[in-house]
Order: structure tokens, then C-alpha cells, then sequence
């Protein structure tokens, strides 16, 4: 596959690079999971499978042998060879054919599945690309016009259109309601300091990036100072710093971090968190342990059942 124009930040990403934050080493993967695993189902590849991850603006694509396709997460207009193509159905692409990104709908971030999925070389055990430490993906960066992307061996299966989609990706326009549970440091705030959390919205900074969104919004109050023993720093922790304006670390984050942590982002609303861009906006809501459990396991049925009829 060749890169004719690479988009505005264009990466390859698998599921990440897990195993290794006690060594130090990011995660990585995709900001946007559940739209990562779509694509993957639709064209018969594993849920960990290396595709591309598209960010604000698409690219340009050529392909080289004929392969099965699907593109899932924000929604852009998509033409081959001229003709549209629909989101979340997957469609062939014959040797020769050129993919094109067009005006974007909705959401942040699209992903695009290749069967067989992208062969770059994995390190660490992943091909997922980590921007700050150049790790991984091609040459640990964005891709640029001219590369030239491996592809896997295909697995033939029928394409067949997703549907309904909203019932597993829901994309806003521009601004969600993102679910939080307190902690892992919420006495480290002020008594009354998840009431502000959720007084809201907060702003996504435009200095925001794979590493985390900086947030402007109403300002957190510290009760016991604004800096901790640096610890284990999960996906979807709202860190906040002396400013009191958090920061929402996403799939690129550090290991670890030295400071209180208010809130952590439920596991199923991370896929609305990584479809969000600079400018847009998030109320959060606290909610309960069963809350989130409730809606990671409806989130994983859908999806379960999306690659069970994929398989």
C-alpha cells in the first residue's frame, strides 16, 4: 500500500505495546479502541491487527493487490477511484485502486483496516507507533507521501455492512458526556472538587496531542498540595497539576506521573473521549462502579458479536 498524500497525522497502531510500563515504555495504540476493533472485524482480521489511524484530515492511498477494506470511527467522505464508499461496510479494492479522504462529517479520528492487516516490522511485540519516542510503526512517525506499507496475508471473508454502528461507536458533534470514576487520589482535592469536575465543560487545548488533552474549564482546588510520589498513570486519568486545569492522559501517556489523579475515565465512554479533537468540549459525570461495568459489558457484547460474525 503507498502513501500518496499521508493526511494530517497519519500512524499505524495495533492494540499497543502492553507488558512494559514498569520498564518504562508507553502503551500506545489506538485513542479511539472500540473503532480499532470495528475495522478489524469487518475485514476478517484479528482484534489486535496493525491499521491506520487517521487524525482531523485523511490521505491519500493506493493499493497494490487486491484486498478488502473498512474504515470505521469519525466519519469522512470517502471516494475509490472517483466513487463514494461507505463507512463501516468494508468494500474491495482492486491493484491499482486509490482511496481517497475527503471532507470530514464528525469525530476526530477514523481508522482504516486492510486485510491481512499492515506488516511493518512489530517492536516489542507491537506495531503500534509511539510519536515522543519514536518507537515503532514506520520509523516511529507519522507517515509521509512515498511510503510504502506492508501488508499481511489476507483471510477471505464476505463484506457486510455494520449496522446499526451508533449502537457501539456514538460520535458527538464536537463535545460528550464523558462518565469518571473518582480517585485514584480524590482526598488529595478539595471536599467539594468532583462537584466542580462536573460543573463543566471543559475545553480541549489546542496544545492537546496523542499524549493527553489539556483541559480549560472550571479550576480543581488541591487540598493537600499539587504534587505526589510519581505512580502508575492508567489510560483515561485525569491528572491535574498545580493550575488545576486536568489533563485527560490518553494513548500515548507517560508510565507514571507526579500528579493527584481526581478521576479516571470509565473504560466503555473511551472510545467518545478518542473521537474528540482541540476545541471540543467535555462535560464529565461521576458515576458508579456498576455503572461502568454495565456499559463495558454491553460495549463488549456488541463488539464480541460484530467479530463472532466476521470469524
Amino acid at each position: 500500500m503507498l502513501v500518496i498524500r499521508p493526511g494530517m497525522l497519519t500512524t499505524v497502531q495495533d492494540a499497543g505495546r502492553w507488558g512494559f510500563q514498569s520498564s518504562g515504555v508507553p502503551v500506545a495504540g489506538p485513542m479511539d479502541p472500540v473503532s480499532h476493533r470495528l475495522a478489524n472485524a469487518l475485514v476478517g482480521n484479528s482484534r489486535d491487527a496493525a491499521l491506520l489511524e487517521i487524525t482531523l484530515l485523511g490521505p491519500d492511498l493506493e493499493f497494490h493487490d487486491e484486498r478488502l477494506v473498512a474504515v470505521t470511527g469519525a466519519e469522512f467522505d470517502l471516494a475509490l477511484d472517483g466513487h463514494p464508499v461507505p463507512s463501516y461496510a468494508p468494500f474491495t479494492v482492486a491493484a491499482g485502486s486509490r482511496l481517497r479522504f475527503g471532507a470530514r462529517r464528525i469525530g476526530a479520528r477514523a481508522y482504516l483496516a486492510v486485510s491481512g492487516g499492515i506488516n511493518v516490522p512489530p517492536t516489542l511485540g507491537s506495531r503500534s507507533t509511539h510519536l515522543v519516542s519514536a518507537m515503532g510503526g514506520v520509523d516511529g512517525r507519522a507517515l509521509i507521501a512515498g511510503d510504502r506499507l506492508p501488508l499481511g496475508h489476507p483471510k477471505r471473508v464476505q463484506g457486510t455492512a455494520l449496522a446499526p454502528q451508533a449502537a457501539i461507536v456514538a460520535l458527538s458533534d464536537r463535545r460528550a458526556t464523558i462518565r469518571v470514576l473518582p480517585g485514584p487520589q480524590v482526598e488529595y482535592f478539595a471536599q467539594r472538587a468532583l462537584d466542580v469536575l462536573q460543573s463543566g465543560p471543559y475545553v480541549i487545548a489546542r496544545n492537546s496531542d496523542r499524549m493527553g488533552f489539556r483541559l480549560e474549564g472550571p479550576r480543581l482546588t488541591h487540598a493537600r498540595g499539587a504534587d505526589i510520589i510519581s505512580d502508575a498513570t492508567p489510560l483515561g486519568v485525569l491528572q491535574v497539576p498545580a493550575s488545576g486545569q486536568p489533563i485527560l492522559l490518553m494513548a500515548d501517556r507517560q508510565t507514571t506521573g507526579g500528579y493527584p489523579k481526581i478521576a479516571t475515565v470509565i473504560a466503555a465512554d473511551m472510545t467518545s473521549a478518542g473521537q474528540l479533537g482541540p476545541g471540543d468540549a467535555i462535560t464529565f459525570q461521576v458515576c458508579t462502579p456498576h455503572d461502568a461495568l454495565t456499559a463495558l459489558i454491553a460495549q463488549e457484547r456488541a463488539l464480541m458479536a460484530v467479530e463472532e460474525r466476521r470469524s
